[in-house]
């Protein structure tokens, strides 16, 4: 997720850990294990923004006063140089490879010159990317230097990745290597759609009811063409961002010190999208679609930072400028832009994308906590069931 903010404006799952999964199961099923003894699913489809995006920005087109993540400090935590990740090392696509047993996921904009080598998936994500299609923003001449890609774009980038794999049509044998043994992980997406109609006459509610509406179709097409196991994230906390922060009036606050009306925004856009992926569900009942709470898991967060080893709430480490080390003008990456010595300590990297501590905090709390529904160790039963 880039932001641009331009003015100011029933069941209950008995939870098991993806560790206790793996021991469980590495004897009673060689098909999940006989590559990898904790690997259940062999690849790894991503889509989303820049909080998913492993490289697909090209910088030239990338969003306005972010277009330095190929400089230092950008990566300098985990990878020790830029990776064109929007943190100072990994993201929550990342992790959940790790967690998987796979390697970190090619950009496809990095591959497609030899999709061959993309054996464990593809990353799709890129920054500043939309839930509604590009061609609105310009009709309403809200395009401004924004990112031409929306979630349609990476569908297409999809499309075009099978049919180098041989898949054609979604019936076709050669589809079922590339959907078997695939999860789907879909980033967070819309909170663009939302900041580039800032200052515009065009209501959040429209904003929504079309970002959803696009964002709920392009997961209806991979559901047809064969995902069986999709987790969709919802949108984060984007008020407690420095961004945010900084343009909003002083008077909007919610009780944990964030812009309110920015995350009350997020909150509505994940209830009406919750209730599309109820829909979903029941459409495709042989599909597992979880859907990650990263509203609540950044809320809780924030409720108690020092239990998750955080010091600087709203404060971004790699910043210039008063009172949040943010100013929109002089991002990280510029030369006079300097970072934090202690990102660990830090929710906020650069202003509008976080620290690969919290990414880190968040991921746990997906994939071995209690925010995603239904748990992502249900999606791994299921899986594993279905290989046994």
């Amino acid at each position: 997720m880039v932001s641009h903010f331009t003015s100011h404006h029933s069941h209950q799952f008995i939870f098991i850990t993806l560790t206790t999964i793996f021991i469980l199961t590495s004897s009673s099923s060689s098909a999940a294990t006989e590559t990898h003894p904790s690997r259940p699913f062999k690849k790894i489809y991503a889509f989303g923004d820049s909080f998913t995006d492993t490289g697909n920005t090209k910088t030239a087109t990338g969003p306005t006063g972010f277009g330095h993540v190929s400089n230092p400090p950008y990566g300098t935590t985990f990878f020790h140089h830029p990776t064109n990740r929007y943190s100072d090392g990994r993201l929550v696509i990342d992790f959940v490879a790790e967690t998987l047993s796979l390697p970190y996921l090619p950009p496809y904009r990095k591959i497609r010159a030899k999709v061959s080598s993309s054996t464990f998936g593809v990353n799709f994500a890129v920054a500043g990317a939309t839930a509604i299609n590009h061609a609105f923003f310009v009709k309403n001449n809200l395009s401004l230097d924004v990112t031409p890609e929306s979630i349609q774009t990476q569908l297409l980038w999809f499309n075009k990745y099978l049919e180098s794999q041989g898949c054609k049509n979604a019936s076709a044998s050669d589809c079922k290597e590339v959907f078997d043994d695939a999860l789907f992980w879909v980033g967070e997406i819309g909170v663009n759609d939302y900041a580039y109609a800032v200052g515009s006459s065009i209501p959040d509610d429209t904003i929504r009811k079309l970002g959803i509406a696009s964002f709920t179709g392009v997961l209806q097409s991979l559901l047809e063409k064969g995902a069986k196991y999709v987790v969709v994230q919802g949108l984060p906390l984007s008020g407690c961002l420095p961004l945010a922060m900084s343009l909003a009036a002083e008077d909007d606050r919610d009780n944990i010190g964030c812009v309110k009306s920015v995350n009350n925004q997020s909150y509505i856009h994940n209830a009406v999208l919750q209730a599309k992926l109820e829909e979903l569900r029941k459409q495709f009942p042989n599909a597992v679609i979880t859907y990650a709470d990263y509203w609540n898991a950044y809320r809780t967060v924030m409720k108690s930072p020092s239990q998750y080893g955080f010091k600087e709430l709203f404060s971004c480490c790699c910043g210039k400028g008063e009172p949040y080390n943010f100013d929109v003008f002089t991002t990280c990456g510029m030369a006079n832009v300097s970072a934090c010595a202690n990102p660990s300590k830090y929710i906020n990297w650069d202003g509008v994308h976080l620290t690969e501590a919290m990414y880190k905090v968040v991921s746990n709390m997906f994939l071995n906590g209690t925010f995603s529904h239904p748990p992502f160790s249900y999606l791994l039963g299921r899986k594993i069931k279905q290989c046994g």
